[in-house]
């Protein structure tokens, strides 16, 4: 941080994290499924990055879409996940868990923190899904993480900018949404030494010949011949705002 800020970038395949650290992040999260809002990536993608890359990678620990709320042959996953993660270079892991109440579930945070350790350890966006995120971020500090992913309960870090800032001196990272037009107000309304973004953009797939008429997901998901990966350009500019401001 010796900017005085800490820019991570949010990335699914070696080409991103490539370009993420072209344009200046400080940290990258590496995950798959974003469409999903991220899941665990695999251990192949983790140990390319790592050969790629110098920046620190934090792994995305999160064995499906959906809600934060684990049964107990994910939470296996989960933590198996962890060691493999550890084992082939991991700087610090990311996840979250939740109970059907919507509060922290600290005895599986506890067991999984056990597994992390000695690494630092970030709860992702299931912080947005809590009850009360005061409480909640009160638990994740007496717990042991380093930082919380939030847009501040709502849908976009802009939206939530009044959470953030009451949370941005304990321990949260500004998360949601965040692009060139609006990172300059989030910065300055959050009081944050840390941002967290994609900063990605739509390339065209380099196959000449298309089947229209297939699709290898649900209706929902990203087309075939599109492809988005992090754009240095658009790194470069977050990274040039941010130095301006902090």
């Amino acid at each position: 941080m010796d900017d005085g800020f800490l820019m991570e970038v949010c990335v699914d395949s070696v080409e991103s994290a490539v370009n993420a650290e072209r344009g200046g992040a400080g940290r990258i999260e590496l995950c798959a499924g974003l469409v999903e809002g991220g899941t665990t990536p695999s251990m192949g993608l983790l140990q390319v990055v790592k050969q790629c890359v110098r920046v620190p990678v934090f792994v995305m620990i999160r064995p499906r879409g959906g809600d934060f709320l684990y049964s107990d042959r994910e939470v296996e996953v989960m933590k198996a996940d962890i060691r493999l993660a550890k084992l082939h270079g991991a700087d610090g892991l990311v996840f979250g868990a939740l109970t059907e109440d919507g509060r922290i579930d600290t005895e599986l945070c506890t067991a999984l923190l056990a597994v992390c350790r000695p690494l630092p350890v970030t709860f992702h966006r299931a912080f947005d899904m809590v009850h009360d995120p005061l409480v909640a971020l009160e638990t994740l500090i007496s717990l042991g993480f380093e930082r919380v992913l939030t847009s501040g309960c709502d849908s976009s870090a802009l939206e939530g900018l009044s959470l953030i800032k009451r949370l941005a001196e304990q321990v949260s990272v500004p998360w949601g949404g965040i692009t060139e037009r609006n990172l300059q107000r989030i910065l300055e309304g959050s009081a944050a030494s840390e941002f967290h973004c994609s900063a990605r953009s739509a390339r065209d797939s380099g196959m000449k010949f298309r089947n229209p008429n297939v699709a290898m997901g649900a209706s929902f998901s990203a087309p075939e011949y599109s492809i988005k990966v992090a754009d240095v350009a658009k790194v470069r500019t977050l990274n040039a705002i941010a130095k301006n401001i902090l």
